[in-house]
């Protein structure tokens, strides 16, 4: 089964839908406008009840189907990202130094086209939740979400989510029955010493030293830590000391992106990062501190769910374009939480050629909007079909 003609029918509604909120991007959670433009459409639909300022800006509409039967959530994200967009692109972003770098916007757009589709057909028995949520780049508002209780609120059986894949064959889906995607950490580390001149550094206590002598030392923690089969990464992505060439500077700090799937390694990455940054301090006699967030879990697809997904997608988009067993990545996403609150599964949706995801010059493709419109509608009517 290829795109559901009616869904097909409104693809120009849903291109103009999106490019709106392309021209109109809202950061983190202060999606104020997109709400309410997301709201604007949903009473046009004839959804049964649009719930609004859910963690903030985000919305819980309910689609009642034919007859009694549970609920189940589909989630679209809807937040932008801080980059000045370099498309030159007609519906290029209107707000400089903000633009959907990630194809929120289309995974909004997705999720309306679904929503046009099942008030008008109602082929389906209980439910459906639809969830579009703020802050997924910064903030974890899939976390505020499930703590301000909307699976238990909406009564929320089973949940599932989209993105979007430039670069993956256009209109091949992709998931796995486990785990899809990495947990992301964030180490920020302080390093003081005493400053001075650079000539006489016998005075000073040099935290550029020890910087360099913690950096090494956190490189080696996955080779020599770390199962080898037990994907990590370490990333020392930031580096900042002193002011002019003979200064020896007071203080010294990086920053790293830690990644791995399993919640010991997790715990032990953190573990190690604060022994080498405790020891090292002793050993340069440097004062050290290390505030670490940690962030967004590992986005753990469940198996039943993700092989109900892949059957689905093998509908709309046929089965040899399908991966039901793809390799796991170490990005990030904070439908994770919604998948530790609910079983579900979560899947991505191949974009063809362009540039990258978090790019000045990406943007999303007009034509994957009704194949992911598509799969969300055919997940319903399989999930909960009418008796």
């Amino acid at each position: 089964m290829p795109v559901l003609n009616r869904i097909a029918s409104f693809s120009a509604d849903m291109k103009t839908w999106r490019r709106h909120l392309h021209q109109n991007p809202e950061l983190s959670f202060d999606c104020h406008n997109t709400a309410a433009f997301i709201a604007e459409r949903l009473r046009e639909f004839g959804v049964d009840e649009v719930h609004m300022g859910i963690a903030k800006t985000g919305i819980v509409a309910i689609i009642n189907g034919t007859g009694e039967g549970p609920t189940i959530g589909l989630r679209a994200d809807m937040d932008a990202l801080p980059i000045l967009e370099t498309t030159g692109a007609d519906h290029a972003s209107t707000i400089p130094g903000k633009m959907h770098a990630c194809g929120h916007d289309g995974h909004v757009t997705m999720l309306l086209g679904a929503a046009k589709y099942l008030c008008e057909t109602r082929r389906f028995a209980g439910r459906v939740a639809l969830l579009f949520q703020p802050a997924e780049e910064d903030g974890a508002g899939g976390m505020v979400m499930v703590k301000e209780g909307v699976m238990d609120r909406f009564g929320v059986t089973q949940v599932y989510g989209i993105h979007n894949a430039p670069n993956l064959p256009f209109g091949h889906f992709y998931t796995n029955p486990g785990a899809l995607m990495a947990s992301v950490d964030t180490a920020c580390v302080t390093i003081t010493g005493r400053g001075g001149h650079g000539a006489t550094p016998h005075e000073c206590i040099d935290p550029v030293v020890a910087l360099i002598g913690m950096v090494g030392a956190v490189q080696t923690i996955i080779p020599r830590n770390v199962y080898a089969l037990d994907e990590a990464v370490i990333s020392v992505t930031m580096v900042h000391a002193g002011t002019a060439s003979n200064i020896i500077p007071e203080e010294a700090t990086f920053t790293a992106t830690i990644r791995c799937f399993k919640p010991a390694v997790r715990a032990l990455l953190k573990k190690r990062i604060f022994e080498i940054v405790e020891g090292h301090g002793l050993a340069y006699g440097v004062q050290t501190k290390v505030d670490y967030d940690w962030g967004y879990p590992a986005t753990i697809n469940h198996p039943a769910q993700a092989a109900f997904a892949t059957d689905v997608a093998g509908e709309v988009a046929g089965a040899e374009a399908v991966d039901g067993d793809s390799p796991r990545e170490m990005g990030s996403e904070d439908f994770s939480y919604m998948l530790e609150a609910r079983p579900g599964a979560y899947l991505f949706l191949g974009t063809g050629p362009g540039a990258g995801l978090h790019h000045a010059a990406y943007d999303f493709n007009d034509e994957a909007a009704p194949i992911g419109a598509s799969f969300f509608a055919r997940l319903v009517e399989r999930a909960q079909p009418v008796v």
